[in-house]
């Protein structure tokens, strides 16, 4: 073996261990003193070579970790918090939560490493529900929960992937449409399988195209669009549209506008009203252009019929704009501004997700959640 290629692996050695340098610089003086005869090189190589290696295999490996604490998570709120407890802080009782940690279980399990334990799947849940539910910031979540302030940011994304992989599709459903139609038809609206509407999300400044994101109140936005049910289930989402992109565009560019444009959404089920057969239909406010199957109120001077017609029609529609209230007031993120616009979809459809689940396992929507931090 060459001298120069021995020197060269204990230089790369040396740069990250003050044991081969040592080492290094010992033989170095050793050789000096010796002669310059092939045996001598042959020995030098021998000793190099055995000193090397027992230097590999005997040194102690220690990588620093910060020390945290994580009783309050492990003996507090796992032991001793009651439902009414959970419920406030992470919007559902404690058997709710056990659920729905099985259910994202093999998205979200780790496996421990070599340097230290992986996070089990309840405290990786709990992170990003916390962070969901508060306006709290990484630093203080982490300090709660005894993790790093980065940990909290990638535990956030990694939920909210597991949760719309596994739980988007079955809780975004349009469900029983005989229940839904009698629904609206009890608060005074015909054949109607819906209400849809958009609201803003306040995110922070983008990095490209910035102004294409202040909406008509000046504030940087994603739009949120949403068809809901009567109960306030959300049936169909989309978001990701800069919040100056107007309601009826983003509408005709969503997968429901081409099924209902196609009469694919709902079944095949009208009424008729006079001589006119009428399909099933959704409500919209203004902004949405009339349609066959998409009702919205008469504008203008208005006669005793037309204003009895939008008062029916707005009682039934206001039932999204209360929808978009409870999702924002549970999971209360949305009142902040969330960054980076590439994931704040993932965030929202997990928000939309986790809403509809709640609904699903009877966690009822509670007032003191409205109660400004």
């Amino acid at each position: 073996m060459e001298l120069k290629l021995l020197r060269s692996m204990l230089t790369s050695l040396a740069s990250t261990s003050r044991l081969a340098v040592e080492l290094f610089l010992k033989i170095q003086s050793d050789n000096e003193e010796s002669d310059d005869d092939s045996e001598s090189c042959n020995a030098y190589d021998t000793k190099l070579l055995m000193l090397f290696t027992d230097m590999l295999s005997t040194m102690e490996c220690c990588f620093w970790a910060r020390e945290t604490s994580t009783e309050w998570w492990d003996h507090i709120v796992m032991e001793v918090w009651d439902d009414k407890q959970w419920l406030q802080n992470f919007r559902m009782r404690k058997t709710a939560f056990m659920g729905l940690c099985e259910e994202v279980a093999p998205t979200l399990r780790r496996k421990d490493t070599r340097l230290r334990a992986a996070l089990p799947v309840e405290k990786r849940l709990a992170i990003a529900i916390w962070k969901l539910a508060t306006p709290d910031s990484y630093r203080s979540i982490g300090n709660q929960f005894g993790v790093g302030k980065s940990t909290v940011g990638i535990v956030l994304m990694q939920v909210c992937r597991a949760i719309n992989r596994i739980l988007l599709r079955r809780t975004m459903t349009l469900g029983n449409v005989q229940d839904t139609v009698d629904g609206f038809a009890q608060m005074g609206f015909p054949n109607c399988g819906g209400a849809i509407n958009g609201t803003h999300i306040p995110i922070l400044a983008p990095l490209h195209l910035a102004s294409e994101y202040i909406n008509r109140k000046g504030y940087f936005s994603m739009v949120l669009q949403a068809l809901v049910d009567h109960c306030g289930h959300f049936i169909d989402i989309n978001t990701g549209w800069p919040g100056k992109v107007h309601d009826a565009c983003i509408f005709r560019n969503t997968g429901l506008f081409r099924k209902l444009q196609a009469v694919t959404f709902f079944p095949d089920r009208k009424i008729t009203v006079g001589d006119i057969k009428m399909p099933i239909v959704i409500l919209g406010d203004p902004a949405y252009l009339l349609m066959p199957w998409l009702m919205k109120p008469y504008i203008g001077s208005l006669d005793c019929s037309k204003e009895q017609f939008n008062y029916r029609l707005s009682r039934c529609r206001m039932t999204v704009e209360c929808d978009f209230g409870c999702l924002k007031e549970r999971w209360r993120s949305l009142y902040g501004k969330l960054g980076g616009e590439s994931s704040i979809p993932m965030v929202v459809f997990a928000c939309c997700t986790l809403h509809n689940t709640c609904d699903g396992k009877g966690e009822t929507f509670s007032q003191a959640w409205t109660s400004k931090v």
